[in-house]
């Protein structure tokens, strides 16, 4: 089977050598493959993404010589999808409303001693996971706001067997269990990246998921969600971070020097592809 793997940057700013890096690897275990590489844009968050990073960023992969297959996907043009996988999980009882506070959160969190999830998020304690139904639609009725929660446990008593993924050339155990009842859309974002994700990477083929290190235990949780919704099952690789001098991973909010800073400096295609991912 052919490789098919993604570039999906969040247009929330200039691209650095960390994106270079994660696009040029992707594009060349495609490529050397026969495969297929394509290209998304995760804009779900309009208070932090712009069309002009948008455009930016095809326009550095174009300077750094990637090329890629098909349309670019862009995800805040799919809302309608997002809100119909959603739909199917409620419709199974699968997600419930939470109108919890992220300091209603913080407070419970504390109080309970309860533990984190592995991006370090206070673990959900369910508090609203027990309202009954009439209180449901009263306070969403009353137009109260609400983010829409997975509910673990009947997630994974949806699912037969035990839930693994394929990396690094074998197959390991997935503890999805470690995010709670993880949130799934929110007023403003109206729908989670995790949702948005494992659904772009079933509509578009996706054979190998390539991303850092960073986003491995999230796999766990994609896992769930593509055996909920029966969507396929990739392959995952995660990839070293690229790091400053001082050993800490390049973002754009720490002001990694961007693909533009570089070019503008005289470095040409050829000297930031070097500079990404030596040979």
């Amino acid at each position: 089977m052919l490789t098919t793997t993604r570039f999906a940057p969040s247009p929330t700013g200039y691209l650095h050598l960390g994106h270079a890096y994660a696009a040029l690897l992707a594009w060349r275990q495609a490529r050397e493959s026969g495969g297929r590489f394509v290209l998304r844009l995760e804009d779900i968050d309009p208070s932090r993404c712009r069309p002009e990073y948008a455009e930016a960023i095809l326009e550095d992969l174009a300077w750094l010589g990637l090329d890629w297959d098909g349309p670019v996907r862009v995800q805040s043009e799919h809302l309608d999808e997002y809100r119909a996988a959603l739909d199917g999980l409620a419709a199974r009882g699968l997600v419930y409303p939470c109108f919890c506070t992220r300091a209603i959160i913080r407070r419970e969190v504390a109080q309970a001693a309860e533990a984190h999830d592995p991006d370090g998020a206070p673990l959900y304690p369910g508090t609203c996971r027990h309202l009954p139904e009439s209180a449901r639609r009263a306070r969403t009725r009353a137009g109260e706001p609400y983010a829409l929660r997975l509910d673990m446990a009947r997630a994974l008593a949806s699912v037969s067997g035990p839930l693994t993924c394929i990396e690094a050339g074998g197959r390991r155990f997935c503890r999805p269990e470690r995010f709670g009842d993880v949130v799934l859309a929110r007023k403003q974002t109206p729908s989670s990246y995790h949702l948005c994700v494992t659904h772009d990477d079933a509509v578009q083929g996706i054979t190998l998921v390539t991303r850092g290190m960073d986003l491995q235990p999230a796999t766990d949780l994609h896992r769930l969600l593509q055996s909920l919704m029966r969507w396929p099952e990739p392959a995952y690789a995660h990839h070293r971070l690229v790091t400053n001098p001082a050993g800490k991973r390049l973002s754009k909010r720490d002001g990694a020097v961007s693909l533009r800073e570089l070019r503008a400096l005289g470095y040409s295609p050829a000297g930031v592809r070097a500079l990404a991912l030596p040979d």
